[in-house]
């Protein structure tokens, strides 16, 4: 029944902050799109075919989870580039590796993965596959 995901919402209590890591750190691309009757702005990152949207905690669009929580995430995301390139990025911007690299299984094959944190404490692992 399920092909893929689309997106997924993040919240956020750091919404400049959020919008600086995402971007700045991980490479995705900000987008501003309306929704909702009445129409209302509202951000989202983009990378490959997936989008994230976002959510600013006590701000949050109709429908939404039942209980929205900042840092409540554990995401995995591959890479683009080498895992060791991903290393370096992270040590040029200043985002500690809380774990990594090590060797992971991922959905359709063993991954190495680093762990870091985003700005609201979510879990954030980034990946290469390793076979």
């Amino acid at each position: 029944m399920i092909d893929h995901l689309d997106h997924l919402v993040l919240t956020t209590a750091h919404e400049a902050a959020c919008i600086r890591f995402y971007t700045d750190v991980l490479g995705m691309q900000l987008e501003s799109f309306a929704s909702g009757t009445p129409p209302v702005e509202r951000k989202s990152f983009r990378f490959g075919n997936q989008k994230i949207n976002l959510h600013v905690k006590g701000r949050e669009f109709e429908p939404k989870a039942h209980t929205p929580v900042p840092g409540a995430l554990d995401l995995c995301f591959i890479a683009a580039t080498p895992l060791d390139a991903v290393v370096a990025l992270l040590a040029a911007t200043g985002t500690p590796i809380i774990e990594g690299p090590v060797m992971r299984t991922g959905a359709t094959s063993k991954i190495r993965s680093v762990y870091v944190r985003d700005p609201d404490l979510n879990l954030i692992e980034i990946s290469e596959r390793a076979g």
